[in-house]
């Protein structure tokens, strides 16, 4: 078709989540619906060990809705992974609980056992401490 590039389109043309990646999102949008009321989920996908002064294990999150919605929390896409959605695995403790005081949570419950889960959700003194 003269005029029109479709390579240039496809890679210039941003997503749109909720039509085709529902179930999923990106730290940005992740922050956006626990500060909008969402519960922030952690499962513990493989039980805690220590290695030195840390624990390291794998962990994931994501944010669940009062009426039950949930959303997996996805590493964000770039070129170099070909806009690959891959779930985001936090590997210690130290890094699970970063990520959540990065939110603006006051305090973290993270499960050490495999198939554990804690739920966690901004409370309005949380939100204001964050600012």
């Amino acid at each position: 078709m003269p005029g029109r590039c479709a390579i240039g389109e496809s890679v210039s043309r941003a997503m749109n989540w909720d039509i085709e990646a529902p179930n999923v999102v990106t730290e940005a949008r992740f922050r956006e619906l626990v500060e909008s009321g969402y519960s922030a989920e952690i499962l513990c996908q493989e039980s805690a060990h220590k290695k030195g002064p840390s624990y390291y294990g794998v962990w994931i999150m994501r944010v669940v809705s009062d009426d039950g919605v949930e959303k997996l929390l996805v590493t964000a896409r770039t070129r170099t992974t070909y806009n690959d959605i891959k779930i985001r695995e936090f590997k210690t403790i130290t890094g699970v609980v970063s990520f959540l005081l990065g939110i603006g949570f006051a305090h973290a419950d993270v499960p050490l056992e495999e198939g554990q889960r804690t739920t966690h959700k901004l409370a309005a003194s949380d939100e204001v401490g964050s600012k």
